[in-house]
């Protein structure tokens, strides 16, 4: 999975990794031709006091260095800038991807889950990117350059090398080993942490109105200490890595040192070889270590890449139409036809055998008991989530056939939770369309009986709205939600439970506003209450997701039951009549 992310998204910044890896060469070269050359200042130099030689092979050293130094930051520079592009490319083709999914996608994978994988995951993977831009990619060069310029040195002292590298590889490794699950449940903790806090933040109102304040604490404290548990063991094998380095770095000094000083005093080796022989080998066990800590980031990269891969190779079930229409005439009905919906693995359907029309200029109701499919069915109409029998159909056309932005310019949709999002009022009214006129916006919001409190708010339809709504009220953020779809001027509007948070005198103006502005539009309308929908030209009754009634408000008295016990249980029998 981690191969397949980064050859996909690493491919368009090919440039700048080839930039990387000849900066890295030329720049190892230039750092393994260092203790060469130091090697020559103490034999041929210090060794026989040829000040000359010493000046002139330092500066050559200087220049190598300088040369060194700008193909590190020059590789550094270009491997920033393909990590950085890395990262944007992946975090963009998962925004898209959640973008298209159903809300079956979305319940799937859960908002905490998406937002993690969106925004920790890539950056794990993304800093794997940078690191092996800036140190892995150097470590083979360095390695591979260490063992012959080593043995170049002095060929009787290569028998350290065969026991040095294996043994630092075998510890490490060993370590790694261990790693690799604790950062899967590493990862999945993170999601469960970002899951309850999400939750505890959306219901603070419920949590304190039932005082559960301390329960919830220790729910967040149960999922932040097996978070912290799980970070302490990947921290404790982590901090294992350096330790071991260290000592097998150190005792390789002390073996070389050893056995080349007898060399040097057998003279089968000179002091500068001695001293270039032990600086190849720490560079070759320094190689071998860069190698070795990237490779601790790798697992955690892999899982990650593993997570953020199964967000883009999901495909939505509510997927575009081969051919799509793109025309459908104005003001074109909505139709029903035999529609059934039934969740993966479920026994028995959430709606079976719906059918009506939803004519153009007329208001469709749809009531029922909770439970009773109501709000599941309204989202069949944009494509929330799809049919798995019947059709739904637009202008006579199957929704699943249009073209995505064809149906969804037709449609106005005021959900149940409506949901206002961070700006002013006139950004959140003109998400229904950008180009509206602030007069449009004012009749709007007359129509949405809102005129009057954004009249009142400080910048009227320039006055600020907190994520989600939340410095206004829910009656406020109904009808601000309602304007936004007057502003859409649909052809369909769906008005999911919208009026619940509105009193009776204030629903009875909504509504009577409502009637001239969409007379030319087909309305449906999902009603907890019966008041509201006491005019509509036509009320469907759901029943354990099927039609237990159609008709108008005195028809379906006659002819319903279901509905007459809907009506009995908030209405007077004066009020019904």
């Amino acid at each position: 999975m981690l191969s397949r992310l980064l050859r996909t998204y690493a491919r368009p910044y090919r440039a700048e990794l080839t930039a990387v890896l000849v900066l890295q060469f030329i720049g190892t070269i230039a750092s393994l031709y260092l203790p060469s050359l130091n090697a020559d200042i103490i034999d041929f130099g210090v060794a026989r006091g040829n000040t000359g030689y010493i000046l002139s092979t330092g500066g050559w050293m200087l220049s190598v260095t300088l040369l060194q130094i700008v193909c590190s930051v020059g590789a550094v520079y270009f491997g920033a800038r393909a990590a950085m592009g890395f990262g944007r490319d992946v975090r963009s083709a998962i925004f898209h991807r959640v973008g298209t999914f159903s809300a079956r996608e979305v319940a799937s994978f859960g908002a905490p889950s998406l937002i993690t994988r969106t925004t920790n995951d890539v950056q794990q993977v993304q800093q794997l990117v940078v690191l092996f831009c800036t140190l892995f990619v150097a470590a083979p060069i360095m390695c591979g350059g260490g063992i012959v310029m080593a043995l170049r040195e002095d060929v009787g002292l290569s028998w350290l090398l065969l026991v040095c590298v294996p043994a630092l590889v075998l510890a490490v490794g060993l370590i790694v080993i261990r790693m690799v699950p604790q950062f899967r449940r590493m990862q999945e903790r993170i999601d469960h942490v970002n899951r309850v806090l999400r939750e505890q933040l959306s219901g603070i109102r419920v949590v304190r109105a039932f005082v559960r304040e301390p329960y919830e604490t220790r729910r967040f404290a149960d999922a932040n200490t097996t978070l912290t548990g799980t970070a302490l063991r990947v921290g404790r094998l982590q901090a294992l890595i350096f330790p071991t380095v260290m000592l097998i770095l150190n005792v390789s000094s002390v073996a070389v040192l050893w056995f080349g000083a007898h060399r040097v005093d057998a003279g089968e080796m000179q002091i500068g070889a001695l001293t270039a022989f032990l600086a190849y080998l720490l560079q070759i066990l320094m190689a071998v270590m860069m190698a070795t800590f990237i490779a601790t980031m790798i697992p955690r990269a892999a899982v990650c890449a593993e997570r953020i891969q199964e967000v883009l190779r999901t495909e939505s079930s509510v997927g575009p139409p081969e051919a799509p229409v793109t025309e459908l005439k104005p003001h074109a009905e909505l139709e029903f036809r035999g529609v059934e919906f039934r969740y993966p693995g479920a026994a028995d359907p959430v709606l079976r055998g719906i059918s009506f029309r939803a004519e153009a200029g007329k208001t469709t109701a749809i009531i029922g008991s909770t439970g009773s499919g109501k709000s599941t069915l309204l989202s069949l109409v944009p494509r929330l989530i799809d049919v798995t029998g019947g059709a739904v159909l637009v202008g006579g056309t199957d929704v699943r056939e249009l073209a995505p932005e064809t149906l969804w310019s037709r449609i106005g949709l005021v959900p149940q939770q409506p949901y206002l999002f961070t700006g002013t009022v006139a950004s959140n009214l003109r998400y229904g369309n950008p180009d509206a006129t602030d007069e449009e916006l004012w009749e709007a919001l007359e129509v949405a009986q809102a005129r009057d409190f954004v009249a009142e708010m400080a910048g009227g339809l320039e006055a600020s709205i907190a994520q989600g709504g939340t410095n206004v009220s829910g009656g406020q953020r109904q009808r601000l939600a309602i304007a936004r779809a007057l502003v859409r001027k649909p052809d369909i509007y769906l008005f999911d439970d919208s009026f619940s948070a509105l009193d009776l005198a204030t629903d009875a103006r909504l509504r009577a506003a409502l009637r001239p502005r969409t007379r030319r539009a087909a309305i449906l309308v999902v009603a907890q209450r019966v008041s509201t929908i006491l005019d509509a030209d036509q009320i469907v009754v759901l029943d354990n997701g099927a039609i237990a009634g159609i008709g108008t408000h005195h028809q379906l008295l006659d002819t319903c039951p279901t509905y007459v016990e809907i009506v009995e249980s908030q209405l007077t029998p004066e009020e019904a009549a």
